[in-house]
């Protein structure tokens, strides 16, 4: 009869420390499902995590963000009306306009504002959609050197998605043509022999999967079941272990097995059978690490972060509370600089403090 299931907190690799010292293979299996395990709550730790920061992002900075890009455009609005005052030197105006035009910059760079738009071309002599043209221009041109590839006229570069799309594409396009190129050519003997291994393995795996699967479905399945509690709960594992199959997952299909049928069955499992299994969970492995690559540079995408900064679920949080901080103090800072713009002798005092700051040539900003 089988034993009363548990929940599992290990996986399987509870089972493997029964045997002491574990044998090579034993360990080697142990390793993996340690990894994947410590894969997949990192994945679980970065949807929770993620959930989080959404929610407190749309309640306390993005109304943040918004009171702050008002006053910017007050702000800009006063200096544009102090510019046109009597009384003010040449250097007063031209750091009036550097300050107009560092503003109107900065609401434009992440939102369109005719107004703003208007008073950049104005004080900084220059046209704003003009330059953003050739930014873009400049960027696709550097992305195309990089990848090697045309991205299209119609390609938008302010737009992470799209960019990506594009490059994605192109891939998919060369290794469709590389493959049919391949197809054509004649397989040498080593090539030939090659794939004949690949294509036994292929079919090894399908068939561990399977075997593990069929021991499950001759001890899980419902309609040999007579208590009506049983049945239910034999039925929502064998919906597990169907789904599990499907997806060619073992490790999942071992963890019911191990859940239901008896803990020290994998213990007994051969080493060879160990090896195959542990050959089969490093592909799963693979798999489930690029999973986590793309959950976390989904986030860094979503909320415009530099794509390759090393990000910690446990650390975002604390990082967005570090940004409203930084934005209450500019919301401040803003404030009294609407104080100081409407008052010329303060206006005159704080043109005092204004140093501009060289921009470097390369300064943009990358759509990631």
């Amino acid at each position: 009869m089988p034993k009363s299931p548990q929940k599992s907190t290990r996986g399987a690799s509870m089972v493997l420390t029964i045997q002491q010292p574990l044998n090579k293979e034993q360990a080697a299996f142990n390793a993996l499902v340690k990894k994947i395990e410590a894969r997949r709550k990192r994945i679980a730790d970065w949807n929770d995590a993620i959930a989080l920061f959404r929610r407190k992002f749309a309640s306390d900075l993005l109304p943040l963000q918004q009171q702050e890009t008002e006053l910017q455009v007050r702000l800009a609005r006063a200096l544009d009306a102090a510019h046109a005052q009597k009384g003010l030197t040449k250097t007063e105006k031209r750091k009036l306009a550097w300050l107009i035009v560092d503003l109107a910059q900065d609401v434009l760079s992440h939102t369109g504002h005719d107004e703003l738009k208007a008073l950049y071309n104005k004080h900084g002599q220059s046209d704003f959609d003009a330059e953003e043209a050739a930014l873009r221009d400049g960027m696709k041109s550097m992305f195309e050197d990089v990848f090697g590839m045309d991205l299209g006229d119609d390609v938008d570069m302010q737009s992470e998605e799209d960019v990506l799309k594009r490059v994605e594409a192109e891939y998919r396009s060369r290794q469709t043509q590389d493959e049919a190129a391949a197809a054509t050519r004649k397989k040498s003997a080593r090539e030939q022999a090659r794939e004949a291994r690949q294509e036994a393995e292929e079919k090894r795996i399908g068939q561990s999967i399977r075997d593990v699967y069929r021991q499950l479905a001759r001890t899980l399945h419902p309609d040999r079941e007579t208590d009506p509690v049983e049945k239910q709960r034999k039925t929502e594992l064998m919906q597990r272990a169907n789904r599990a199959y499907d997806a060619g997952n073992l490790l999942q299909l071992l963890e019911l097995q191990l859940e239901y049928i008896d803990p020290a069955h994998l213990a007994q499992t051969s080493p060879s059978q160990l090896k195959h299994y542990s050959k089969i969970l490093k592909g799963q492995l693979r798999e489930i690490e690029l999973e986590l690559a793309h959950v976390e540079q989904q986030f860094a995408a979503e909320f415009t972060l530099p794509p390759f900064a090393k990000l910690d679920p446990k650390g975002i949080l604390p990082m967005l509370m570090a940004d409203i901080a930084d934005r209450n103090a500019g919301i401040r800072q803003l404030q009294q600089q609407l104080q100081d713009a409407a008052d010329p002798p303060r206006l005159k005092a704080w043109l005092k403090q204004v140093v501009r700051r060289r921009q470097p040539d390369w300064d943009f900003d990358l759509p990631f």
